[in-house]
């Protein structure tokens, strides 16, 4: 081979140098494709972290509350304070009972969630209807000495300023234990509704017996027999 020109240098060089950017540009490119998403693989393991915190599979019961012959739901779902941290695979197989729950009695009462061989004890609260709201005025009055105590319930307007509902007269409770009727005095009694009491005054008093003097007893014998009189004229 002879010697090189310098114009043949540099096509030499040139085509050299566009070789290697292209080798350059080919490995970068493949060590791009061939490299991890960073960004992606960092969210994946940012949610799966979440998903594990989320799910404890840990039972807590609520403390249920209800009214007096209210029905009791048969739903599990609805006694478990962290459904939402609870699988649901694990959720279908709690079996509930709340055959200790007397719904027709006011009170606490337990009942139970079962998984596999464990038993888990919530609280429920059977509490009294909420009647309605009412202040009572209760009545100061006068009895005559061994007058009978009105102690019926359907009629309490001997002892309530108000009129009231059925509902609210069932629900009245009055206490006459510590009037005596038999000696004068003034007696407390009192009248309980919705947990409130209250207090009234009865006053047990002795009628004055009307005297009759010799004159008045004369006078009225001449009263009758004028007016017997009369009568007979008129006949």
């Amino acid at each position: 081979m002879g010697k090189l020109t310098g114009k043949e240098i540099k096509i030499i060089s040139a085509t050299l140098a566009t070789w290697g950017l292209l080798f350059v540009g080919s490995g970068l490119t493949m060590k791009a494709m061939t490299k991890p998403v960073t960004v992606v693989k960092s969210d994946f393991e940012i949610v799966q972290k979440r998903v594990s915190e989320t799910i404890t599979n840990e039972i807590k019961l609520k403390d249920m509350e209800s009214e007096i012959n209210n029905p009791l739901s048969v739903d599990v779902k609805d006694y478990l304070a962290n459904l939402e941290e609870i699988d649901l695979s694990i959720v279908k197989n709690l079996k509930l009972d709340t055959s200790m729950v007397n719904t027709q009695q006011n009170g606490t009462y337990t009942y139970t969630i079962a998984y596999q061989k464990k038993k888990y004890n919530g609280s429920y609260t059977i509490k009294e209807k909420e009647l309605p709201k009412v202040e009572l005025t209760l009545k100061n009055f006068k009895l005559a000495l061994n007058s009978p105590l009105n102690a019926n319930p359907e009629d309490l307007s001997t002892y309530i300023e108000e009129e009231l509902t059925e509902e609210v007269k069932k629900n009245i409770t009055i206490d006459l234990s510590q009037v005596r009727t038999d000696q004068e005095g003034i007696y407390e009694y009192t009248i309980t509704y919705n947990g409130i009491i209250y207090k009234g005054k009865i006053e047990v008093y002795q009628p004055q017996t009307k005297i009759i003097t010799p004159n008045q007893q004369e006078r009225k014998t001449i009263d009758n027999s004028k007016e017997a009189e009369n009568q007979t004229k008129n006949n």
